[in-house]
């Protein structure tokens, strides 16, 4: 095969003719059940969930009230990524989503990146989201009486590591009821979990449970998924509305001063928290075949999904923020511990339950969007034929909708809550970046057939470059200091847990003894705690740096520099050299600047996770490129190239 062959493209024509061809034989084709209220409400489902629930606390606990605007930062770069979105749904009404568009707009190997990518975005978006309402559910048993043991409630990875770490904080001197309640949970889910051998027993039983009463939910049908979907939207905006009409009696301007405590940098450091709270709008779009109208009906699904939630995610943020102060926010359970605070136990409750409903909600239309692409993967020869399987009588994906059922299930009990967050944010914002660079590639191409909707253009020629020179002086005008420091790669301290965390028992006295040279104060006659006598340098950004200095260990544990920093900054690299590039592509071939902006927007996100996450995003998709050039290249219905 020749190199070519590798982005031969589908036409929008054929899309289209295969799918009328699907539904005149009844065999292939899925259930037409949905209007642009029910989009919208699986939207809404999608996307109020972890975010006003859990990772909200975090977010604002880092940017304080500020954190308003990076959920309006977020919300306008979805809004972008969204104009994107319509217009292909619009122009290629199938259940691919990004997979099709890609398929369509760069070829076949583009489009199997993307569609792996969205095995990511969906299958480890299910596993966050099936953790996190196993977090809920079980406090909610709790709250009841209930007393789950924590080897059933907690994933292998965390109560292996929280272990290790608390193990090593008691070493310094932590009591055990001094750790933080996450470390005590882990610590005692290893240390009581049953031994097969030497291997610990821990899993997260109740997110298997979850898993598998959704999964049969999606196998029985499209009707019975968008009923109980809208029942679970109502219930939980009119706690979102119940919330917010009495918070806003607590509310005490006061602690809206300082209304961004750490500044830029606070409010941007919960960008992939917030973020995570947005993803889902796209799964709409997996959905099309199974619209009545889905030209006219999927674009307005999500935009009026990403305004309602929108207002509502800043709403909720400026009544937290208001009814206590910021910095007492991060915990797990924002909602409920504000009104645990302020006496109101009775909203705790309802928050509780409120909170288990929001979460089997957004993980029903996760669970939902997977199959469907997996199913237009496999009518395209890329995938095994089985999972483009329809039920005959239920109208879904059903081989399909077990294998993610699977896919979702094992994992979730045993992998940590962070590391798929941010892979699933990662794999998601790749998708948006695609997305959006295939309405611009195909923005000027003729005999392209167009939908209903078009995003509305506007000439980005002269605007990018204006932006660009705007970034640069704000970069070293205002902000120098760090930006010289980013340029530099200038050495940083580590955080005192870090360093504590990283001594071994005869450092560990080393360290003390030096610390009560510094300060007699923190000489103890009872175990000292080291990291809590570190931790009180801190605030003092000086004095805490000459007592590092001093500390008898390696300048490897006490900082962070060279190479060990730099690889950290490589994302946000890239993100920079793109934007020049793009800036040079957008003034020679005068770009729509909606579609360009979401794509930077959501680069920029990229940038701003881990390169860890990068990294094991790139083994994944070198894992699928492994298996394209193994079965999905020679299998592709579009492998006519005569040998």
């Amino acid at each position: 095969m020749s190199f070519s062959s590798l982005f031969r493209k589908k036409t929008v024509q054929d899309i289209l003719s295969q799918v009328e061809k699907n539904n005149a034989n009844g065999t292939d084709s899925l259930g037409k059940y949905l209007t642009a209220r029910d989009l919208t409400a699986f939207g809404i489902a999608a996307i109020v969930g972890a975010g006003i629930f859990s990772t909200i606390g975090k977010a604002s606990s880092d940017g304080g009230p500020a954190v308003i605007f990076l959920f309006l930062f977020t919300a306008i770069a979805c809004s972008f990524a969204a104009f994107a979105y319509a217009e292909f749904a619009s122009m290629v009404p199938v259940s691919g989503s990004a997979y099709t568009y890609s398929y369509v707009a760069f070829g076949e190997i583009i489009a199997w990146v993307i569609g792996w990518a969205l095995i990511m975005e969906y299958s480890v978006g299910n596993i966050t989201v099936a953790i996190s309402w196993s977090d809920y559910f079980t406090g909610l048993l709790a709250s009841g009486g209930i007393h789950l043991p924590q080897w059933v409630q907690m994933d292998y990875l965390t109560a292996s590591n929280g272990f290790t770490d608390a193990t090593a904080l008691m070493h310094g001197g932590k009591a055990f009821e001094n750790l933080e309640p996450g470390l005590q949970a882990a610590y005692t889910a290893w240390t009581t979990s049953p031994l097969i051998g030497s291997f610990h027993f821990v899993a997260d039983l109740p997110a298997l449970l979850i898993i598998i009463l959704i999964t049969a939910l999606i196998y029985r049908g499209m009707k019975e998924s968008r009923n109980a979907s809208n029942v679970m939207v109502v219930v939980k905006l009119c706690v979102v509305l119940l919330v917010i009409a009495v918070g806003a009696f607590y509310v005490d301007t006061a602690n809206w001063d300082p209304f961004a405590p750490n500044g830029v940098t606070g409010v941007l450091k919960g960008v992939s928290a917030v973020f995570f709270a947005y993803i889902g709008f796209d799964a709409i779009s997996t959905t099309a075949e199974e619209c009545k109208d889905p030209q006219r009906d999927l674009p307005r699904g999500m935009m009026w999904a990403i305004i309602i939630c929108t207002v509502l995610y800043i709403a909720i943020a400026l009544v937290l923020t208001g009814m206590v102060s910021y910095n007492q926010l991060n915990v797990g359970d924002p909602l409920a511990f504000v009104f645990e605070k302020l006496d109101l136990k009775w909203m705790s409750g309802i928050i509780a339950v409120s909170a288990v409903v929001a979460m089997a909600s957004v993980l029903l239309v996760f669970q939902m969007g997977q199959p469907r692409i997996w199913m237009s993967m496999s009518r395209d020869g890329l995938l095994p034929k089985r999972f483009s399987k329809v039920h005959p009588k239920y109208k879904t994906p059903s081989y399909a909708t077990i294998v993610t059922g699977f896919v979702v299930a094992v994992p979730a009990l045993f992998l940590n809550l962070t590391m798929v967050t941010d892979l699933c944010s990662i794999g998601t914002l790749f998708a948006f970046v695609l997305v959006c660079a295939g309405v611009l590639v195909l923005q000027n191409k003729p005999n392209i057939p167009r939908g209903k909707f078009r995003t509305p253009y506007v000439n980005s020629k002269f605007i990018m470059p204006v932006l660009l020179i705007i970034g640069l002086v704000f970069s070293f005008g205002y902000n120098k200091k760090a930006t010289m420091s980013f340029i530099m790669n200038e050495t940083q301290i580590n955080e005192s847990a870090d360093i504590i965390t990283s001594l071994d028992k005869s450092h560990t006295k080393m360290v003390y003894d030096y610390l009560v040279t510094v300060d007699p104060a923190n000489a103890t006659t009872e175990k000292p705690d080291l990291e809590l006598i570190l931790k009180q340098y801190q605030k003092d950004e000086a004095k805490y740096a000459n007592v590092i200095a001093g500390l008898p260990v390696a300048d490897s544990i006490k900082y962070e520099s060279g190479l060990s920093l730099f690889k950290h900054k490589i994302p946000m690299w890239i993100f920079l050299i793109v934007l020049v590039g793009l800036t040079v592509w957008a003034f020679k071939q005068n770009l729509s600047l909606i579609p360009l902006l979401g794509l930077i927007c959501c680069l920029y996100m990229m940038a701003e996770l881990s390169v860890w996450n990068w990294i094991y995003f790139t083994v994944w998709l070198l894992i699928g490129l492994c298996i394209y050039f193994g079965f999905s290249r020679k299998n592709s219905k579009l492998n006519l190239v005569k040998l």
